[in-house]
């Protein structure tokens, strides 16, 4: 009985003890901006290769992807930079549906740029 009693006592102290690390990724959508966030940049700098390459529809693909995940990011807290970064991704979506590659990749990295300076807004 009191190997039992043990094992739930530990059991127990681990969960307690795990709550503050879990609490910490999560406190004002933190983690969720920061995952949204890098899945943004992975995308867009995916849609500015493809732009430099001249390839107006991969560009436009991936620049949804990336402006998917800005929103998300968005909604999670972000300060004005995102708003900067949505603004742009969706000129660059624009223009590359009308096949103009170049000036979507200015948008596409005028967007890179406000995103790497987006950070998660504080909310009081």
């Amino acid at each position: 009985m009191k190997t039992i009693s043990a094992i739930f006592s530990i059991a127990m102290l681990a969960f307690f003890l795990s709550i503050p690390a879990y609490a910490k990724d999560t406190e004002d959508g933190a983690g969720e901006f920061k995952k949204h966030k890098a899945d943004a940049t992975r995308h867009l700098e995916e849609a500015i290769k493809h732009g430099k390459m001249g390839h107006a529809t991969e560009l436009s693909k991936h620049a949804k992807q990336s402006l998917e995940h800005a929103k998300k990011a968005k909604e999670s807290g972000a300060d004005a930079h995102m708003d900067q970064a949505i603004e742009h991704l969706e000129e660059a979506i624009k223009h590359a549906d009308m096949g103009h590659a170049e000036e979507g990749t200015k948008h596409a990295e005028e967007a890179l740029t406000h995103l790497h300076e987006s950070k998660a807004s504080k909310k009081d």
